[in-house]
């Protein structure tokens, strides 16, 4: 396994200009398949609202008085015409408001983000450009030229920097472009993505941030305490 990967970084023109590394502890990790099916079924979980709400017998309006008497009618007792098995009754054990959001460590996520990472990078599905717009203004037409150069493919997940509105307004409304933040990049959405692309600036933007996990952590801890010791 090599230390580095390298891809090539094309222009708004589709043309070769430069090469940019992709860390093997990031994008040639292993690939640990029930780690990454937790983590997406625990963020598929959070973004439940979990509202649904159905009224018990004692919620449901009305039913206050007995339906017909005891005894003598031939039929059986009734105390309530609000009991589950009457129409407009209430319902039992039905879904009531709850969270259902799971705990997920920030190891767990950073770990399954690198090996969805990994898996797209080893099929040659993580691609990097300088820029999708060759001026200042937005194209979303040379920006569908610049994707239609790396691939040809349904779903693309492009990540941006924060601050690219030229990017973010060339893109946003192509259907088969799912536009990310670089510190918003998870594991479901490279998943669910045919192609990855990043531009130069959101690359540089996602290693320089907690992309490699507890590695990066300690990296930033041990220069923290040598400027302190200096």
């Amino acid at each position: 396994m090599s230390d580095t990967l390298t891809v090539d970084v094309l222009d708004p023109q589709g043309k070769k200009a430069g090469t940019a590394d992709l860390p093997a502890e990031v994008f040639d990790a292993q690939t640990n398949i029930p780690l990454i099916h937790q983590v997406v079924v625990a963020q598929l979980a959070a973004a439940r609202q979990g509202t649904h709400d159905t009224k018990s017998r004692g919620e449901v309006r009305g039913g206050g008085k007995k339906p017909y008497k005891q005894k003598g009618t031939g039929r059986a007792r009734q105390g309530s015409t609000r009991a589950p098995q009457f129409a407009g009754g209430g319902v039992v054990h039905g879904p009531t408001p709850r969270d259902y959001s799971q705990r997920t460590p920030k190891k767990m996520k950073a770990a399954a983000l690198r090996g969805a990472l990994s898996d797209r990078a080893r099929a040659g599905r993580v691609h990097v450009v300088s820029g999708f717009a060759p001026g200042t203004a937005p194209s979303t037409k040379s920006a569908l030229a610049v994707l239609d150069n790396l691939s040809g493919r349904k779903n693309v997940l492009v990540v941006v920097e924060r601050s690219d509105e030229i990017t973010w307004k060339s893109l946003r409304n192509v259907e088969r472009v799912h536009l990310l933040v670089a510190d918003q990049l998870n594991t479901y959405d490279v998943l669910i993505s045919d192609d990855v692309v990043f531009t130069q600036g959101a690359l540089d933007a996602f290693l320089a941030g907690p992309a490699k996990g507890s590695k990066a952590t300690a990296t930033s801890t041990e220069a923290a305490a040598e400027e302190e010791a200096k």
